[in-house]
């Protein structure tokens, strides 16, 4: 084949550059997401929300890491497409023990993650030189981690909190303990699989709530809550994919030397952490609004619906800080007016509450465009 002839896998390329594969990956992966939203559903307390950020600081960790690989590692040949559906099916594991990750299904927690790391390490092996040099230094840590979360299984609760928590903070602090010089980035590929996978959280957080309806009734006000949080849904994507997603992409082709995995990693691993994290929220929030819609909200409800769009709107701001976009004050304002929009929810209902996120998104918006016309 002509090497100048453009690939779905180069620069120069029209066609997608995340292959069909690495989609199916990204929604096996998002069961996960749903899972974490059942998790704290059922358990809206401060404990349980600090198990799911345990949950998912570790996951989400696993997940960049698929997500540097198939940058790294096309997955065209027949080996490194089967491995991948190897660690499909450990993922698969991963979001199927959550429920009970800290109870009777920590060990098929940590199997499933000791799993996707196997699957992980080895297939990174297989890339060029200088990147499989990194991963004989970043293997280990990651190996160590997936130990100690197996180990966790087998534990009682706080000391499987414990492991758990030390398992998470040894994975985020790792960067800083080898160098990132060595990994290169395809910038559009790269950008682009973050984005599917923040598509489809969004999407899935929609039909959470579809599910959490099942049989009953459909009276107006309930048809209203569940309107009301597709429109909220839809002004999140909106201010993602209004333009944020291009200006990353060209930030990360105009990096230059290490700067640009440092870039990568701090936009779409460490900013994700509450972009998806407030999907997470906001996800629960909705399935409870849209059940007790003609009642005040419950203080778990109505925080934890404000707290996931503000936690969300926060991680949108540090995206966009993080790509050179300053304009990040309406953001900020944004996440503090939702906050208090729990009071709403608490005084009147949770329709009241999602109709007040819904005109401060739209408004945002709007005075975003005004403001910075292109964005």
């Amino acid at each position: 084949m002509n090497s100048a002839i453009p690939t779905p896998y180069s620069a120069a390329s029209t066609e997608p550059r995340v292959s069909t594969l690495e989609l199916f990956f990204d929604l096996v992966f998002v069961f996960t997401i749903t899972q974490l939203t059942s998790f704290l559903l059922r358990d809206p307390t401060i404990a349980g929300l600090v198990q799911m950020v345990l949950l998912f600081g570790n996951v989400w960790w696993m997940y960049g890491g698929y997500a540097w690989l198939t940058n790294a590692v096309p997955p065209r040949e027949l080996a490194v497409r089967l491995l991948l559906l190897v660690g499909m099916g450990g993922f698969l594991l991963i979001a199927l023990s959550i429920p009970t990750a800290f109870g009777s299904g920590g060990v098929a927690f940590g199997v499933g993650y000791m799993v996707v790391t196997l699957v992980h390490t080895g297939l990174f092996l297989r890339a060029q030189q200088t990147i499989s040099s990194a991963l004989a230094r970043l293997g280990p840590f990651n190996l160590i981690t997936a130990a100690l979360l197996l180990v966790a299984g087998f534990t009682p609760g706080g000391v499987r909190i414990a492991l758990f928590a030390l398992g998470g903070i040894l994975h985020w602090i790792t960067p800083y303990l080898i160098h990132q010089s060595v990994f290169t980035i395809r910038a559009g590929h790269f950008v682009e699989r973050h984005g599917l996978i923040l598509l489809i959280a969004l999407g899935e957080s929609v039909v959470a709530v579809g599910i959490g309806l099942g049989a009953i009734d459909l009276p107006a006000g309930r048809i209203v809550a569940a309107l009301l949080g597709l429109a909220l849904t839809a002004a999140l994507w909106w201010l993602y994919f209004s333009g944020d997603d291009d200006r990353a992409e060209a930030a990360l082709d105009a990096a230059q030397g290490e700067h640009k995995p440092w870039l990568a990693l701090n936009a779409f691993g460490y900013a994700f952490v509450p972009i998806l994290g407030g999907v997470v929220l906001i996800a629960a929030g909705l399935k409870l609004a849209v059940v007790r819609y003609n009642e005040p909200s419950t203080v778990a409800a109505a925080v934890v619906l404000a707290a996931g769009v503000a936690i969300y709107l926060a991680g949108l701001a540090i995206f966009r800080w993080l790509i050179h976009v300053r304009s990040i004050a309406i953001r900020l304002v944004m996440a503090g007016l939702a906050l208090l929009t729990a009071f709403i929810g608490l005084r009147i209902t949770p329709v009241a509450q999602l109709a007040a996120l819904v005109v401060v998104l739209i408004a945002g918006n709007i005075a975003e465009a005004r403001v910075s016309p292109g964005r």
